[in-house]
């Protein structure tokens, strides 16, 4: 919470998983930063973009399932009106993409994508935001400072970016 606050996070916008439940349910009552909760994930992306015209200064908070349900909205608003809004991306499956030994590829081959120990969104996670031009990097959760050097540089830059996470999100 720190963090966000030290950034200068007004909003967070998003739908809780299991990764972020523990964040959403401490920003319920926060006294800084708002909560928005919403029923898709690309409405996620449409109200961040109009907090972000209207000053504030938004956070999304999404599974990476949702990410890619969002694309279009991702795409369509935040990139072409070229809105500094960082996307924090709870990662599902990275776990068991790492246990089965694979990391994204450009371009999954067909046969890992049908496998049943893997969860496909894994794979397809950062291939996805490569494609939309999306800056992203990925973060374990160990080091505070990478989630403050990453909503700092999402300012600087001038254009949406995400923070893959592949921890679970806490409220310190």
């Amino acid at each position: 919470m720190r963090v966000l606050t030290g950034a200068g996070t007004s909003h967070v916008v998003g739908i809780p998983d299991n990764s972020s439940a523990g964040l959403f349910d401490a920003l319920a009552g926060h006294s800084a930063i708002a909560l928005v909760r919403v029923s898709r994930e690309g409405e996620a992306m449409a109200v961040a973009a109009g907090l972000w015209l209207g000053g504030a200064r938004p956070l999304v908070v999404i599974q990476n399932t949702g990410l890619l349900e969002s694309g279009d909205a991702l795409r369509g608003t935040l990139a072409r009106m070229a809105a500094p809004v960082p996307i924090l991306v709870t990662a599902r499956g990275y776990g068991k993409m790492s246990a089965a030994g694979l990391i994204p590829a450009p371009r999954p081959p067909r046969d890992l994508l049908v496998r049943p120990d893997v969860d496909s969104v894994a794979l397809l996670t950062e291939p996805t935001l490569d494609a939309w031009g999306i800056p992203f990097r990925r973060w374990d959760g160990g080091e505070v400072e990478v989630l403050a050097d990453f909503l700092s540089s999402v300012e600087a830059g001038g254009w949406p970016a995400a923070l893959i996470f592949t921890g679970t999100v806490t409220a310190s």
